[in-house]
């Protein structure tokens, strides 16, 4: 592959829809590039600060009844369809994640609890910004630790699909120097760089780029992408009975099983969801949260089971910039807290358990006297995945400055 090339392959890309619609001389060439059967990571953001306490109860802690007098979700046994789904005896899910209680069961579901960033800011832009970047507190790092890890493990030869944004934008964390697309809509057959999209899409781009190489290499190219964006994805179903709700986060899991099934190189996936600010009527068992949880609950079962066998190799971490307050707010809501709960699925996980320390939930327990404690370092469950999932070796240029002592991971993965 030539230089040139590589650049547009950096700053652009397609949607591959499966081989049986392409040309032969196409399905010759991805034949003969070779696709090594690579572990897969899927990261899942929930952007404005989702209310772990809500979401993984510790109907155990006395204290949680206490402090959200209106909102506390019922213990086990004893609010019906509206409880708690007990896990351990201490902890359980909010009724709404009832999807994913067979994961947990089948020990593909790990939970972290007191898990999230140390740095204490209550901004939305600042705290998702040091998650995304891997470095918490400082404000000058301009690449993601996502793409610090596909640096440290660079694949000659990779598919342009190795790093894969479901969205209009590329999120800090797959920006810097290894090549990463975002791709809005496989339906759309529209591919977003790091550079902004060009109007009229590759067609334009080809006829207004200046570059005399890619100019005089580029036309089998094009002809490609041209057949490319010509597929027809619908025939990539859902598998195993799974059935993907309606809603954003569910049909972009959807899109990203269509993408591993295409089997075009796709290594690590970013998808993010919305609405988790819940300031006013946040609600408990019922409400503007547990809306979002069904939404996700039924997103992530359905993506679990639609890649059926292929989650032997597939890892799903989910994340938010940090947590909500232990205290309901008087407006039945949460405002910004601190820690917060970290879901991890996938056959690779020692599930069935709920990791980390718990801290309590006693006022002289609480992280400056309102939320709840950090215990765990987010870059500690995300070291543990990408060194002993991807197989990333070099930790300390993903999260420089950090302790990553494989160690005092949380041991959530089997060895």
């Amino acid at each position: 592959m030539s230089v040139s090339r590589r650049a547009f392959l950096k700053n652009g890309g397609v949607a591959m829809m499966g081989m049986s619609t392409l040309p032969g001389f196409l399905r010759r060439a991805i034949a003969a590039t070779p696709m090594p059967n690579r572990k897969k990571l899927v990261v899942l953001f929930q952007r404005g600060a989702a209310d772990g306490l809500n979401i993984v109860v510790p109907f155990g802690e006395p204290n949680y009844y206490r402090i959200r007098p209106t909102i506390a979700i019922p213990q086990p046994r004893q609010g019906g369809e509206l409880a708690a789904l007990d896990l351990d005896g201490f902890f359980g899910l909010h009724p709404s994640l009832a999807p994913l209680i067979p994961f947990f069961r089948k020990q593909q579901l790990a939970i972290v609890h007191a898990a999230g960033s140390p740095d204490t800011t209550r901004s939305h832009f600042d705290a998702q910004d040091y998650m995304e970047s891997g470095t918490p507190g400082v404000k000058s790092t301009d690449d993601g630790w996502l793409n610090r890890a596909l640096q440290s493990d660079p694949e000659p030869g990779a598919s342009p699909f190795r790093a894969v944004a479901m969205g209009p934008n590329l999120p800090l964390t797959l920006r810097g120097t290894a090549p990463a697309i975002a791709l809005p809509d496989v339906r759309q057959f529209r591919v977003f760089a790091q550079s902004p999209a060009v109007e009229g899409g590759f067609e334009a781009l080809y006829a207004q780029t200046v570059d005399e190489a890619l100019r005089g290499t580029g036309t089998e190219t094009f002809e490609a992408i041209d057949m490319l964006r010509k597929a027809d994805p619908s025939r990539l179903q859902p598998e195993n009975g799974a059935d993907y709700p309606r809603n954003r986060v569910g049909q972009a899991l959807q899109q990203v099983a269509q993408l591993h099934k295409a089997d075009i190189g796709l290594e690590v996936t970013f998808v993010d969801t919305g609405g988790w600010d819940n300031h006013v009527n946040e609600g408990g068992a019922q409400g503007q949260l547990a809306n979002l949880l069904r939404d996700l609950g039924q997103s992530l079962a359905a993506f679990a089971q639609d890649m059926g066998d292929r989650m032997d190799d597939i890892v799903v971490v989910t994340m938010s910039e940090f947590g909500r307050t232990a205290h309901e707010n008087g407006n039945r809501g949460t405002d910004h807290g601190h820690a917060n709960c970290m879901f991890v699925l996938g056959g690779p996980v020692k599930g069935g358990k709920v990791y980390g320390k718990w801290p309590g939930l006693g006022s002289e327990q609480l992280n400056e006297g309102r939320d709840l404690a950090l215990t765990t370092d987010f870059r500690s469950v995300l070291g543990e995945i990408i060194s002993r999932h991807l197989g990333t070796k070099e930790l300390n240029a993903v999260f420089p400055g950090f302790d990553n002592d494989p160690r005092k991971f949380p041991s959530l993965l089997k060895t």
